[in-house]
């Protein structure tokens, strides 16, 4: 089904080939991924209006949604700019004339159905899968062994999806071969800037997404509702949504534990890496009942949300931890404290290591962003069950 697309693909590349041999006089228009402007509805009807209706969104602030008349829908993504979303127009030509007059240079242009995407933004998958639209992503940024998501792995392994080179070094022309019709990218394509604009010039649009800026982890889940929009799936994304919210809905009435925790792990270089106050993970931890430490006070200027100290900061901090959470994300999952005290023998003399209150993320947790809800849940139990079992947890494990 997919080779007319690279049919149409070929012959666009040649075009392109051509276009980049004419004269310099003739410039591209800047719409990344649209056809010219056709004979459709006046710009003025369409988006000089005020929208039908926008997305009520509860904790995600990254992005927007407006829906106008005619079944169109504006996502501005902050910082990522805005993409108008047209509605399934049959073939080709039908589409074109969706397309309003004089379109805004700012805006991208999507036509769904988008089913030909090139995902670099590895957080992004669980969305698809959530929305049973893994299949709609034919181009992977990570290969095999980088995916800890069952689904990406799979379809990669079967070649419904292939491996198309990281996002700072594309495969242009396996992208293009295959008729890409999106490149979804995390904001690690800002620091590859010349990638994003060769993307552009073949004719891929390219959606920087945003959800790992977030400051709320409930924030991050809710950008669902956005790729339910991409996919003409808004109502079932919705509904996942709600479906998650109500599952924390018992924790809210619970006291606070008045336990403590702290969340890090310890760089090659001996470094203690950890959160910074209002970080998701911080926040996931008070929502679970807990207090993160260390306490450190609100820095500015800096949009990191992680910080290194020194060890011996760490255990001044840190020592007295009710509760020890090992961040696997870099370093790799451990497997037993011992593992953990190799990384400095000052942690033997944690409160946590004595009492036996350390746990350990499974690297799992950073792909599966549909998963935070759950993961908020398992930090209830630790905080609040007298002996919590881990066997039965997704995201988190003892250490022993």
């Amino acid at each position: 089904m997919r080779r007319p697309r690279r049919r149409a693909a070929f012959v666009r590349m040649v075009c392109l080939a051509g276009l980049c041999l004419a004269a310099a006089g003739c410039s591209r228009k800047a719409v990344s991924g649209s056809t010219p402007a056709g004979s459709g509805p006046s710009l003025q009807a369409v988006l000089w209006e005020k929208p039908v209706s926008s997305m009520e969104l509860s904790y995600a602030d990254q992005f927007s949604v407006d829906h106008y008349q005619g079944g169109y829908d504006l996502i501005t993504i902050k910082e990522g700019g805005r993409f108008l979303v047209l509605p399934e127009g049959g073939d080709a030509e039908t589409a074109s004339s969706l397309v309003p007059e004089e379109l805004p240079k700012d805006i991208t242009v999507l036509r769904r159905p988008l089913d030909h995407i090139y995902l670099a933004a590895t957080s992004a998958m669980d969305f698809f899968s959530g929305l049973d639209a893994v299949d709609r992503v034919t181009l992977s940024g990570t290969d095999v062994s980088g995916w800890y998501l069952d689904a990406p792995k799979e379809a990669l392994k079967a070649g419904s999806m292939v491996y198309a080179g990281k996002y700072n070094t594309p495969d242009y022309e396996l992208i293009l071969s295959e008729g890409c019709d999106l490149a979804i990218e995390s904001t690690m394509i800002y620091h590859a800037p010349e990638v994003k604009e060769q993307l552009e010039k073949l004719g891929i649009p390219v959606l920087a997404e945003r959800s790992s800026y977030e400051s709320s982890p409930l924030g991050r889940m809710e950008w669902i509702r956005l790729y339910g929009v991409l996919l003409g799936k808004e109502e079932e994304a919705k509904a996942l949504f709600d479906r998650e919210l109500q599952a924390l809905e018992p924790l809210k009435e619970q006291s606070p534990s008045q336990k403590t925790a702290a969340f890090f792990y310890v760089t090659s270089k001996g470094y203690v890496n950890v959160r910074k106050p209002g970080d998701y993970v911080t926040r996931m931890i008070q929502m679970a009942g807990g207090e993160y430490l260390p306490r450190l006070a609100p820095e500015e200027g800096n949009a990191l949300s992680t910080m290194n100290l020194q060890m011996e900061a760490f255990y001044s901090a840190c020592k007295d931890a009710d509760i020890l959470i090992y961040n696997s994300t870099i370093d790799g999952e451990l497997s037993s404290v011992a593992e953990l005290l190799g990384k400095s023998p000052l942690l033997a003399d944690f409160k946590a290591v004595k009492e036996g209150n350390v746990w350990c993320t499974g690297k799992n947790l950073f792909q599966e962003t549909m998963g935070l809800g759950q993961m908020i849940r398992e930090l209830h139990q630790i905080f609040t069950e007298t002996a919590p079992d881990s066997s039965s947890m997704r995201y988190i494990h003892k250490l022993n």
